[in-house]
């Protein structure tokens, strides 16, 4: 975030929280500042500056469907129905919620993130909504990866990569990309509004559009194929979506087959990222990075078309 544009977005804020001469008691707080977006906090109104390069047409018809009826109780509904521009930055503006406590684990929302999921999943999707953003986001992790330089662990996460299907790599069109979908659900994406006991809704529309819905599913898939996420918890995530109607797998029986791309192209995606990371700060790769890269690993050696187990 430059330094002209994060005052500016704090001002945002305020005047967004109290549009009249309202007296102000509340403080700013900076609630996100990465590369990928900044968030601030005044009161009971964020704002968000979106990406660089972000298509301002393609966010107002990601917001206009937020704000639609029938989404009300599944996705945060914006405060402005459009985004505004501040210093070549598209901004939105959103009520605030409780997110979730990374410090209680245990309380971790699954089936509550699920049954949103199923829901959304679910809703017919509007007409003129642009396509999902999950594969292209796993694109520009490995191009990441790749603009970070040479790596002893880079070898076997390009070689997962490249045995990906084309559309899972965003290089080919998704196959039958008709369902709505969120694009990068984590326990991250989940509010509660209102604050701080409503109940949970989900959040952030940048990659919201229409997809395969397998890639909803797919981080905590992939979490719980390289021994990351507790079977437990996965069970729980898993039968959630399923008891809510969730058209990405079956009902019963095995989910690995529709969900095994997905969740491979989410473990590249992370791996990907963790390397370009460490690299950039100059720092070893940590227990469960390695663990990430492992998996890669062994996914180079059998064909996604083959597996249907996720711990094989």
């Amino acid at each position: 975030m430059t330094a002209d544009v994060l005052p500016a977005l704090t001002a945002g804020a305020r005047t967004a929280a109290h549009p009249g001469d309202t007296a102000c008691t509340h403080h700013d707080s900076v609630l996100a500042d990465r590369h990928d977006g900044t968030v601030v906090r005044h009161g009971d109104t964020v704002a968000k500056a979106h990406a660089p390069g972000t298509d301002p047409a393609e966010l107002s018809r990601r917001l206009e469907t937020a704000a639609h009826p029938a989404l009300t109780g599944i996705l945060l509904t914006p405060l402005r129905p459009k985004p505004v521009d501040l210093h070549g930055r598209l901004v939105t503006f959103w009520p605030y919620g409780t997110p979730v406590d990374p410090e209680t684990p245990d309380a971790a929302p699954w089936e509550a993130a699920a049954t949103l999921l199923a829901r959304l999943h679910r809703t017919p999707a509007p007409d003129g909504l642009p396509a999902m953003r999950g594969p292209a986001k796993a694109a520009r992790a490995i191009a990441r990866l790749r603009a970070a330089g040479p790596h002893p662990a880079a070898a076997p996460v390009l070689r997962a990569w490249a045995a990906l299907p084309a559309w899972a790599r965003a290089e080919a069109p998704m196959p039958a990309a008709g369902t709505l979908c969120h694009g990068d659900l984590h326990l991250g994406q989940l509010v509660r509004r209102p604050a701080p006991a409503g109940p949970w809704l989900l959040i952030d529309v940048d990659d919201l559009g229409v997809g395969v819905p397998t890639w909803d599913l797919a981080r905590p898939a992939a979490w719980y194929a390289c021994g990351l996420l507790p079977p437990d918890e996965w069970t729980r995530f898993l039968t959630a979506y399923q008891r809510a109607g969730g058209p990405a797998v079956p009902a019963d029986g095995d989910p690995w087959p529709a969900l095994d791309v997905a969740a491979r192209a989410l473990t590249v995606q992370t791996a990907a990222l963790a390397i370009a990371k460490s690299v950039g700060e100059d720092r070893p790769l940590d227990e469960v990075q390695q663990a990430v890269i492992d998996a890669c690993d062994r996914m180079g050696f059998v064909p996604p078309e083959l597996v249907h187990d996720p711990t094989a």
